[in-house]
Parts: C-alpha cells; structure tokens; sequence
C-alpha cells in the first residue's frame, strides 16, 4: 500500500487555495466551489480539502491508501476478519474504492485510481498552459 491522499474539511475554500498554494502545493482540481485537489511538490503524493459549515468532530480526516489490485486486497483483508463499511465499487470520479474505518473511527479508503489519479479528465491545465 502507498498513503497518498489525505481530505481535509475547512471553512474557507478560497483562503485555504491560497494558503496551500503558497505553502508549494500544486492545485489540479478545483470542483464546483466546494472542493480542491492539490499535487503535493515531491512525488506523487496528493492532498485535498472540502468545504464544510462546521468542522466535524468525526470522523475527522480521511485517509487514502492506493492499491494496485483493489479487489484482492480486499478479499485478503475480509479473510483476516477486517470489516468493510463499503466493498470495491466504481466512483463517478473514475476511481475504485471500498472503505472501513480505524477503531477510531477514523475513515480509511483503499482504492485503485491509476493516471485518473493526478490526471483526470476535468485536471486543470499546469501553469505552462499545457494539462497533466
């Protein structure tokens, strides 16, 4: 498994861009005023924030850990007694995922998204004018 994807509620979508930018990350999804994706400046590792009313208490974070053979993994971990609150299935965002949670409660998403990753077709295009 490879953590790469980490979700952050704020409050202030606009300001939070702009503190994230500022601070190196490169934005790459900017959805429907509700929603950035950022590249994060070494490898490949990518971060994002979701506007919320309120900052939740619970479940807090989201942790994406991306899977070459989404299913199979899966099936191993069922085997070994994990319980999944979601089994593999196809994301509208061209990624696939299932879910569980930590005994925190906190959310864990094993998904496999592949170039969709960084590169899906609603990518914004990099500061040379060209996209991905």
């Amino acid at each position: 498994m490879n953590l790469n994807q980490v979700t952050a509620p704020c409050t202030d979508l606009e300001a939070s861009i702009r503190f994230y930018q500022d601070l190196g990350l490169e934005l790459i999804v900017a959805g429907n005023g509700h929603y950035a994706r950022f590249l994060c400046p070494e490898g490949h590792s990518t971060f994002s924030l979701q506007l919320t009313d309120s900052l939740p208490s619970a479940p807090g974070v989201h942790l994406y850990f991306e899977c070459r053979n989404l299913d199979q993994t899966v099936k191993e971990l069922l085997e070994k007694g994990f319980l999944f609150t979601e089994l593999p299935n196809d994301k509208p965002w061209l990624w696939r995922e299932a879910r569980l949670s930590d005994p925190s409660g906190n959310v864990l998403i094993l998904y496999f998204a592949g170039e969709n990753r960084v590169n899906p077709p609603w990518r914004l295009a990099s500061k040379n004018g060209s996209e991905g």
